[in-house]
């Protein structure tokens, strides 16, 4: 399996290598009021790529902190009550199956 996760990785790898070999020429990006940024295509596309995983990142940061605070609230609140605990009951042994007549 380790074999196999290491091939993977060395696909995606000489894919991606292969793809900013291939897109070395210049690229241009038109921002408002006239501005334009000039650079290898690889980069504008690495550049988009990391600005959409920053994105992502901070769109999740509110959740991780509300959910964070719920369970901190809720470690807390079983901190503050704590109750021996009993022993379990025994269980009750009933036969899976009646017994038979005759046997």
């Amino acid at each position: 399996m380790r074999t196999f996760v290491w091939l993977v990785r060395a696909a995606v790898f000489f894919t991606l290598f292969a793809f900013a070999l291939n897109n070395q020429h210049d690229s241009s990006i038109h921002w408002f009021f006239g501005q334009e940024w000039r650079a290898p295509m690889v980069f504008i596309v690495l550049a988009a790529f990391g600005l959409g995983c920053a994105f992502g990142i901070f769109a999740m940061v509110p959740s991780w902190w509300r959910h964070r605070r719920i369970a901190r609230d809720r470690a807390r609140r079983t901190d503050d009550v704590v109750a021996p605990m009993a022993p379990p009951a025994p269980a009750e042994t009933t036969p899976t199956h009646p017994p038979r007549d005759g046997l």
